[in-house]
This record gives C-alpha cells, sequence and structure tokens, in this order.
C-alpha cells in the first residue's frame, strides 16, 4: 500500500472510530495553520532540537494551531501528532495532548513547546509530555499527522502521562468527532 494509501486508510479507519460526522450548526469542525497549509512543508524551526541527533535541525518551535465548530455535547479535545514513516513499523508519536477544555481554540507559535496549564501532557515516543518537532533522516519527507478530536470527556478524566495508544483506547466511545492536519518535512 503506498504511503497516500496508508495515510488514507488510517483517516478512514479514525472516521470509524469517532463515529457521527455531522457539521454543528456552526459549521464543519476544522484544524488549521497560519504556521502551515495542509500538505504543506514545516517550517525549520518547527523541526526538533536535540543536539545529539544530526538530524534535528530546528528550535522545536511548536507551529500555530486553531479549531474551530467543534461538535455538540464537545467538554474536551485530545490533540496527537504522530509521524507514520519515522522508525519503521511503529512510527513516531510526536506530541500527545488532551484534556484540552472545549474554552481553548488553538495554540500560538511555540506555545507547547513545553508544558502548559491548557492540556494535560501525555507520553510521545521521546518520553516528553510537550511537542517535539521533527527529526527526519535524509531521504524523502516524512508526514506529520496532527489529528484534533473532540470529546465528550471532561478536561481531568484522564491521568497524565499516557501514550498515543492508551489515549487512543480511552477515546473509545467518548470520541464525538474528528479533523486533521499534515505537515511534511524533510532535512535540509
Amino acid at each position: 500500500m503506498s504511503l497516500r494509501g496508508s495515510i488514507l486508510a488510517g483517516a478512514v479507519a479514525l472516521s470509524a472510530f469517532c463515529g457521527s460526522h455531522e457539521a454543528s450548526a456552526q459549521g464543519v469542525f476544522t484544524l488549521s495553520s497560519p504556521s502551515f497549509k495542509d500538505g504543506e512543508r514545516l517550517a525549520v524551526k518547527n523541526a526538533g532540537n536535540n543536539k545529539a541527533n544530526p538530524n534535528c535541525v530546528g528550535e522545536n518551535v511548536s507551529p500555530a494551531l486553531s479549531w474551530a465548530n467543534p461538535p455538540e455535547g464537545t467538554k474536551s479535545y485530545a490533540l496527537l501528532m504522530f509521524d507514520p514513516e519515522g522508525r519503521p513499523p511503529g512510527g513516531v508519536s510526536h506530541w500527545v495532548a488532551y484534556g484540552i477544555p472545549v474554552s481553548v481554540t488553538g495554540f500560538a507559535e511555540g506555545e507547547v513547546s513545553k508544558p502548559s496549564d491548557k492540556y494535560v501532557g501525555g507520553q510521545s515516543t521521546m518520553k516528553l509530555s510537550n511537542y517535539f518537532g521533527p527529526c527526519t533522516p535524509p531521504g524523502p519527507p516524512h508526514h506529520y499527522t496532527f489529528t484534533l478530536i473532540a470529546t465528550d470527556l471532561e478536561p481531568t478524566a484522564l491521568k497524565e502521562g499516557m501514550t498515543r495508544e492508551e489515549v487512543i483506547k480511552a477515546l473509545d466511545g467518548h470520541a464525538k468527532s474528528a479533523t486533521g492536519l499534515i505537515g511534511i518535512f524533510s532535512k535540509p
């Protein structure tokens, strides 16, 4: 299966997981960024900054993200950043955040490069609770998928430090809808 096919299959699976995709009265649930357009390259400053890794060429500045039109009954959000091509066969989880109150409608550039009281920090592949940008090896670009999930859970429902897989399992039956955004990156 091609990468595009894998990403599409993942989106279809997430759609089935999230149940109804009825738009709220205000419009369609969306995730966007003024830092990059869906399917376009992330800035070098968004890449990771681990000086021990020669593939980490950036400043670890998280891109700005915003969302609108959550489905009715949304109480909190989960936001996952995942690189399906990283460390085959399992991919790399770059950021796991949940318990984001419905009153939060986005994050400013750089805001989630460190822990914040606006979300509960999970555990990335790098064992971090905050954003960690791409450290893409030389070769073709990787696809960094940002997935925002609207849930019916209170912001305090899930414990700190959960992995991506644990969050997905915990959201089973509680996800109302999901939306996503893909940024690509390759080592310059």
